[in-house]
C-alpha cells in the first residue's frame, strides 16, 4: 500500500514552492541589475584611465606621442585585482604607446577620409585636447575575456590637429565579484526569510494540528459499543466539517445497530416459540406408542417445521430488503400488469384452498413503472398472502392494477378492519393485531414497507371502498417517458 503524504509536509510544499520559485525568478531580475551596475561602475573607471591617458598626449617631430614615465604608467594601471592594458594608435593606425598584444583600437561606425575614424569622431575631436564619445565593448585576448573601452582624442600641439584611438582593456574580475556580492545581497536575506517562513509554518501547522491529534486519541479510547458523538468544543473551524460528518456516521451507525440488536432480539424470541414447540412434539413423539396418536405428534411436528421455515424466510427477506443494505438496485422498466397477474395466479390454488374469492382487475395496456422485478413480486406476494390469510372463508380478496394519476396497484381484504390507530404500527416488525387468531410472524408488512421504499413508492393502507376489510395500496413514481421498453 503506497505511504499516505503527511499534511504538514504537503501544506509546506504548497507554501514553499511558490516563494522559491520566486526567490529564482528575483535571483534572475537581480543577476541582470547587478551585472548592468557593476558594468556602469567599472567602465566609469576605464573612462577615467583613457581620460587620463589623454592628458599626457604630446606631439614630437610631426608625430603624437605619450609624455608618461614608467612609474606613472605602473601606478595608472595598477590593479591588485584585474590586469589593466593599453594600445594608442594614431589616425593612420600607427602605434603611438602601449601594448601591441590587444586588438588595434576602431571605430569603424561610419566611413571617412582617415581609415579607421568615423567622420563623425573627427569632427569632435578639432579641438586641442577634445575627446570623442566612448565606446565600451569585449575583446579576447589568449583566452582571456577582456572588457575595454576606445576613446578617440585630438593631439595638442601640432600644426594639423589628429585624431588618436586610446584603448584600455580590463579583465572581469571585479565586475564578477561586484555582481556576486550584489546577488548576494539580494537573494540572500530572501533565501533567509524562506527558510525562517518554513521553519515557523512547520511548527504552526504541527501546533494547528494539535486538535486532530486529540481527536485521534479520543477515538482510539473509546469502546467499540460507544457511538456518543464528538464533543465540537475546541475543534478549530476548519476541521468543524469533519467531525460533523463522523458525528452523522456515529448517528447512522448507532441508528444501525440499535436497530439491529433489536431485531436480532426480536427474531430470538420469535424463533423461540416454534421451536419449543417442535421440541415439545419430537419428546411426545418419542413416547408414544399408538400409531394414531404417533401420527398426530408427527403432523404437529410438520406444522411447526412449516410454521418455522416461513419465519426464517421472512426474516432472510426483510434483512435482504433492508434499505441501508441494498447496494446494487438492478432496476429495469417493469409492466405492473403481467408482473402482478402472474403473482395472482400463483396463489389461486391457496385461495381455493381457504374458499377465498380471488381477483385480478387492470387496464388494457400495460402499466409501467422501474423496478426490481423480483422485489416486486416478493411485494405483492406478501400483500395477497396477508388478504388471504386474513379474509374469513367465502371472502373475497381483490388485486387491481392502476395508472392513474399514478402507476400502482392495491390488494382488498374482507378481513377485519384495522383501527386507525393501529395503520401505522402494523408495518413494525413483529406487529400484531390484538384478538386476531390468525397464524402469522408479524414480518410481511413490514417487508412490504421495505421494498416500497427501495423503489420510491408509498403504502397506503385504508378502508376498502365496499366497507368491509382493507385496502393496501403501492404507488410508484411516474416512469420517465425517456426509458426503454418493458423487460
Amino acid at each position: 500500500m503506497a505511504q499516505q503524504a503527511s499534511l504538514r509536509r504537503t501544506l509546506l510544499v504548497w507554501l514553499l514552492a511558490p516563494l522559491f520559485t520566486l526567490l529564482v525568478v528575483g535571483a534572475a531580475v537581480g543577476y541582470f541589475f547587478a551585472g548592468n551596475l557593476a558594468q556602469a561602475v567599472y567602465d566609469r573607471e576605464l573612462l577615467e584611465v583613457a581620460t587620463e591617458l589623454s592628458l599626457h598626449l604630446g606631439a614630437a617631430d610631426g608625430r603624437a606621442r605619450l609624455d608618461l614615465t614608467p612609474a606613472a604608467e605602473r601606478i595608472l594601471l595598477f590593479d591588485q585585482d584585474d590586469t589593466v592594458r593599453f594600445r594608442i594608435t594614431d589616425a593612420q593606425g600607427r602605434d603611438v604607446a602601449g601594448d601591441q598584444a590587444l586588438p588595434p583600437p576602431a571605430l569603424t561606425s561610419a566611413t571617412g577620409s582617415t581609415p579607421g575614424i568615423p567622420r563623425a569622431a573627427l569632427a569632435r575631436s578639432d579641438a586641442p585636447g577634445a575627446l570623442g564619445a566612448p565606446r565600451y565593448g569585449w575583446i579576447d585576448v589568449d583566452g582571456v575575456r577582456y572588457r575595454n573601452i576606445v576613446l578617440a582624442a585630438a593631439v595638442p600641439g601640432l600644426a594639423d590637429p589628429q585624431a588618436v584611438l586610446i584603448e584600455v582593456a580590463e579583465t572581469t574580475v571585479k565586475r564578477r565579484g561586484l555582481t556576486g556580492d550584489i546577488l548576494l545581497g539580494i537573494v540572500g536575506p530572501q533565501l533567509l526569510l524562506i527558510l525562517l517562513a518554513g521553519a515557523l509554518v512547520w511548527f504552526g501547522v504541527a501546533h494547528g494540528l494539535k486538535p486532530l491529534g486529540q481527536l485521534r486519541h479520543a477515538l482510539q479510547g473509546r469502546s467499540h459499543r460507544d457511538l456518543a458523538t464528538i464533543p465540537m468544543e475546541g475543534v478549530p473551524r476548519e476541521v468543524q466539517p469533519l467531525v460533523g460528518a463522523v458525528n452523522e456516521l456515529m448517528l447512522r451507525l448507532d441508528h444501525v445497530l440499535g436497530h439491529q440488536s433489536r431485531f436480532i432480539a426480536d427474531a430470538a424470541h420469535q424463533l423461540r416459540t416454534p421451536v419449543a414447540g417442535i421440541k415439545a412434539s419430537i419428546e411426545l413423539a418419542l413416547r408414544e406408542k399408538d400409531p394414531a396418536q404417533l401420527q398426530r405428534a408427527l403432523a404437529a411436528i410438520y406444522v411447526g417445521v412449516e410454521r418455522l421455515s416461513r419465519l426464517v424466510g421472512q426474516l432472510l427477506s426483510l434483512a435482504r430488503n433492508e434499505p441501508e443494505s441494498v447496494r446494487n438496485r438492478n432496476f429495469a422498466v417493469v409492466d405492473l400488469n403481467k408482473t402482478l397477474f402472474t403473482a395472482t395466479m400463483d396463489w389461486v390454488p391457496e385461495a381455493l384452498k381457504k374458499d377465498i374469492d380471488l381477483g385480478f382487475e387492470a387496464p388494457e395496456g400495460p402499466v409501467l413503472i422501474e423496478g426490481d422485478p423480483v422485489r416486486l413480486v416478493e411485494l405483492a406476494n406478501n400483500l395477497i398472502d396477508n388478504a388471504i390469510r386474513y379474509s374469513p372463508p367465502g371472502g373475497r380478496a381483490t388485486v387491481r392494477v392502476s395508472d392513474d394519476p399514478r402507476p400502482g396497484f392495491s390488494v382488498s381484504d374482507d378481513g377485519p378492519t384495522i383501527p386507525l390507530a393501529e395503520r401505522d404500527r402494523v408495518f413494525e416488525r413483529f406487529h400484531r393485531l390484538l384478538g386476531t387468531k390468525t397464524d402469522g410472524s408479524g414480518l410481511g408488512l413490514a417487508i412490504v414497507r421495505e421494498i416500497a421504499t427501495i423503489h420510491g413508492a408509498e403504502v397506503i393502507l385504508s378502508d376498502d371502498t365496499d366497507g368491509i376489510g382493507n385496502r393496501f395500496a403501492v404507488v410508484f413514481p411516474p416512469l420517465d417517458q425517456s426509458m426503454a421498453a418493458p423487460d
